[in-house]
């Protein structure tokens, strides 16, 4: 039976590779992302404002840490035609975490206390040990990960982020009574279940046995661009991507930290979840259609596709985020729905172009992604420091981080449509025309809130209406694909 299942399901997967690739990837992130999101209202009346908050503000430092513990050399993991090197260049990854974590395991040693008296959450010093135990199982992961990528074990990831999402939600429900320690148990333990899935396979092929100390230090040579530049285009990408969290704990309170962290949260899990199952795969293709001259179709297909998925939802949120999050989540969280309307459009943009941004590597164009790397991060600091200290106003401080964070991605668009040799207007076009349909979708609710916003039986028919054509939109484009 179980046999006759797996080849049902292999034989509606979509026949094109690249389809295929994404429809295992998606299909394993959905379930992954379904998962997190049942049990979030649930998460919400078992933890508080200040325990998110908490566990945010570890999770900054560890993906700060985390983003440059193997110096980045695991995104050359998929390039090399030659297995072997491409084994040398995985042990140099995994040789660079070890060291890392080395490192990590001093500096909390000797800093733990200041480092957290710093960030305004003294009482994270405690739990500071946690921080070079992530390190190491999370940079263990991420290497095999891109072998994975490499070899398109594509059901073998997928598989591996359901079970993250399962070993998770297990410790946060079972070990709630622990507090703010159990949710960061569940992000440590969570981020490595699957490893040794993705591991097992890697290191039985014969390349790893031909790994020596010479192909380890000629890959590093050979790939010396990504520490110099992706190392810190990353360390921008992530400082900039946790400036929010970070930014907010220090000019304003651990609660609010919270409240941001779970609209952030709510927005950014699906599209990163589908858009980061999208761009491995699109990562995978996009070596080859670079070297075939193919990469600008690839790129604007792409982005078609990705305006149809995103657009829907951001538009939800902007119209109904406050009442969305307040029903599901409990009324002490109706100002994340206010933040998450503010956010929607810099989170979809960010939707759009995260998958895409991998052109800098398959261009070997590092220097430009860490250039706008900069850009993002300069204009979201001054975004902090008017709104948290100079106005001291949580709502404008959001406001002007998410209007930040939205012009950056639209510059990041269109600078990578350019190095793919993808027509500006093709770009226009499909966002055109995912915007009209996306409309239609959330029309009732536009209606709704101008004619009729004192009735509110009118109001929860036309979400119901919204949310019908939404997710039969979904299922159209769901079909398209095969």
């Amino acid at each position: 039976m179980i046999h006759r299942a797996k080849n049902a399901i292999r034989g509606i997967l979509p026949k094109n590779a690249f389809a295929r690739g994404v429809s295992v990837l998606v299909g394993g992130t959905a379930g992954a992302q379904l998962i997190t999101v049942l049990a979030a209202p649930l998460l919400t009346r078992l933890y508080g404002p200040e325990d998110f908050g908490l566990v945010a503000v570890y999770g900054s430092l560890l993906a700060l840490i985390g983003v440059v513990s193997s110096l980045r050399y695991e995104l050359a993991i998929p390039l090399p035609e030659d297995d072997v090197e491409a084994a040398n260049v995985a042990v140099l990854s995994l040789l660079l975490v070890a060291l890392t974590t080395v490192l990590s395991g001093v500096l909390v040693a000797q800093l733990a206390t200041p480092i957290t008296s710093a960030l305004g959450v003294p009482v994270l010093a405690g739990y500071l040990w946690l921080l070079p135990v992530g390190v190491m199982l999370g940079g263990g992961y991420n290497v095999f990960n891109y072998w994975s990528v490499r070899t398109k074990r594509f059901s073998t990831i997928a598989s591996t982020r359901i079970r993250q999402s399962l070993a998770t939600l297990a410790i946060q429900l079972t070990a709630f009574k622990l507090g703010s320690l159990a949710l960061l148990l569940a992000q440590v333990v969570g981020q490595s279940v699957g490893t040794s899935s993705l591991a097992r396979p890697a290191l039985a092929m014969l390349a790893f046995r031909q790994v020596s100390w010479g192909g380890v230090w000629q890959a590093a040579v050979r790939y010396r661009r990504f520490p110099i530049f992706s190392t810190w285009e990353g360390l921008f990408n992530v400082s900039s991507h946790q400036l929010g969290t970070i930014g907010i704990a220090i000019f304003f309170s651990v609660g609010s930290t919270g409240i941001y962290a779970l609209a952030h949260r709510v927005l950014s899990l699906p599209m990163s979840l589908i858009g980061g199952a999208i761009g491995q795969v699109f990562f995978a293709s996009a070596a080859k259609a670079s070297r075939d001259g193919n990469l600008g179709f690839l790129f604007s297909e792409l982005h078609a596709k990705l305006a149809h998925i995103g657009l829907p939802v951001a538009l939800l949120l902007v119209f109904v985020g406050p009442e969305l999050f307040g029903g599901i989540f409990g009324a002490d969280w109706r100002q994340a729905g206010e933040f998450a309307r503010y956010m929607a459009p810099w989170l979809y943009l960010q939707f759009i172009s995260s998958p895409l941004s991998t052109v800098f590597c398959v261009r070997e164009q590092q220097l430009q992604g860490m250039s706008w790397q900069v850009v993002l991060l300069g204009s979201r600091l001054l975004a902090i420091l008017i709104g948290g200290f100079w106005l001291k106003d949580i709502e404008i401080t959001i406001i002007l981080f998410s209007a930040a964070s939205a012009i950056s991605y639209l510059i990041l668009i269109f600078w990578i449509a350019r190095l793919s040799n993808c027509s500006f207007l093709n770009i226009a076009r499909s966002t055109f025309i995912a915007a009209a349909i996306s409309l239609v979708c959330v029309m009732p609710l536009i209606i709704s809130s101008s004619v009729f916003f004192t009735i509110t039986h009118a109001w929860a028919y036309a979400l119901g209406i919204s949310l019908m054509l939404i997710t039969f939109r979904y299922l159209i484009l769901l079909r398209s694909a095969y």
